[in-house]
């Protein structure tokens, strides 16, 4: 049978400014350790320091853009791009204009498998 997810577990996030994560699917929201699905909403002039994590990330901008600095360069992803983050990669996120992006980890974000 279906199940909606319709209240998200609200977490903040690190960083400079006020940034919302809003949980569907992970530890927090439903105990799940397999996959995260977030949604976040990240304030114009936000940024955070960076970090390696042990999951993969994906992210899909639905709006706005989401600023991804590695030792590979920097890489502005727009609305209606992602971009994938391996495990281990060391990256620095950012959104210097707002972005509100889709956020999908494997397996679960915790905070115990990220290193900044």
């Amino acid at each position: 049978m279906p199940t909606l997810l319709s209240n998200p577990t609200l977490i903040q996030a690190p960083g400079n400014k006020p940034k919302a994560i809003a949980e569907f699917v992970g530890r927090p929201s439903t105990s799940e350790t397999k996959l995260s699905i977030a949604l976040m909403n990240s304030p114009a002039g936000w940024a955070e320091a960076a970090q390696s994590a042990e999951y993969r990330e994906y992210a899909l901008v639905v709006e706005g853009a989401l600023r991804v600095e590695s030792e590979a360069g920097i890489l502005d992803v727009r609305a209606g791009q992602a971009v994938i983050i391996e495990p281990g990669d060391r990256v620095r996120y950012s959104t210097p204009e707002g972005a509100k992006y889709v956020s999908v980890c494997l397996p679960a974000f915790s905070i115990d498998l990220v290193h900044r």
